[in-house]
């Protein structure tokens, strides 16, 4: 290797810069702002023609919809997989429901690429904090962690690029499960018994409202959710409804004390199923 180490921005020997080795906080984000600035999400657009006032709104694949209710010791996560752009169909099996540690999870509405990349910078948050403070972080400073990030892209939601994510986890200290709303600017408020999100939302919560008990079974949860999502789907051209011919079921994660995953797309299958058998005769479910 030749030149001078300022020529390039690279050391010639492979050594990494001085950030690298400053103490700091246990934050990967507050690292990245300061380390590389231009891979945050709601930095990767500025300043690079991303969005142009006056030709309007950039077009790209929006994320809908997101429902989320409180069962008998967690909490459940679901969302359709169809994804549009203006008046396309963009994509009908997107995943919008993430893992993002051993007791959370995260389902995004809005901007998908920005949306999603937030989410993988989550996680990671979420496991830096974990490795070096040799503890994990609680549930509410995980919600404020995303609260933050999600204030991160305010330049960019306000040019149409907006990020509106649904978080989800089981509180160890109350052993109940939590979920957490949010708003462009950041604003987090803790939600109960159930909530939902995105342009199918209005028709979503109104379903939730008459399905939800408290208490619930999971799979009892389950079939709310997908009855939810199917009444958003009825309504609200965003929102994908049961595709049984593609075999494309909504994504689902359940959190509780056995901790956080994605349920299994048979038992899935066999949920969708029954609610489309039993509307078969009355889709706008009017029972």
């Amino acid at each position: 290797m030749s030149g001078h180490p300022g020529a390039s921005g690279a050391d010639p020997w492979g050594r990494l810069p001085g950030g690298y080795h400053e103490v700091g906080s246990s934050s990967f984000t507050e690292f990245l702002g300061q380390a590389a600035p231009h891979l945050l999400p709601g930095r990767r657009l500025v300043g690079q023609g991303g969005v142009n006032p006056a030709a309007g709104p950039l077009l790209a694949p929006h994320a809908t919809t997101i429902v989320t209710l409180a069962y008998a010791g967690g909490v459940l996560l679901a969302g359709d997989r169809r994804a549009t752009m203006g008046n396309i169909i963009a994509s009908r099996d997107i995943e919008k429901v993430f893992v993002t540690d051993d007791h959370s999870a995260v389902g995004i509405a809005g901007t998908a690429g920005i949306a999603i990349e937030m989410v993988k910078l989550f996680q990671v948050e979420l496991e830096h904090f974990e490795k070096l403070e040799g503890a994990v972080l609680s549930l509410e400073g995980k919600a404020n962690r995303l609260a933050t990030m999600i204030r991160g892209n305010l330049a960019l939601a306000m040019q149409g690029l907006s990020v509106v994510p649904v978080f989800a986890g089981y509180d160890v200290d109350c052993g109940c499960g939590r979920m957490f709303s949010y708003d462009v600017t950041g604003g987090c408020y803790e939600e109960s018994n159930h909530h939902s999100v995105g342009s199918g939302s209005l028709f979503a919560r109104g379903s939730l409202k008459k399905l939800w008990r408290p208490d619930m079974a999971l799979s009892q949860a389950v079939r709310v959710a997908v009855e939810a999502l199917y009444d958003a789907a009825d309504d609200d051209t965003a929102t994908g409804g049961p595709d049984l011919g593609r075999r494309l079921w909504p994504t689902c994660a359940a959190v509780d004390v056995d901790g956080a995953r994605l349920l299994a797309d048979d038992d899935l299958a066999a949920v969708v199923q029954a609610v489309v058998d039993d509307r078969r005769d009355n889709p706008g479910g009017a029972r």
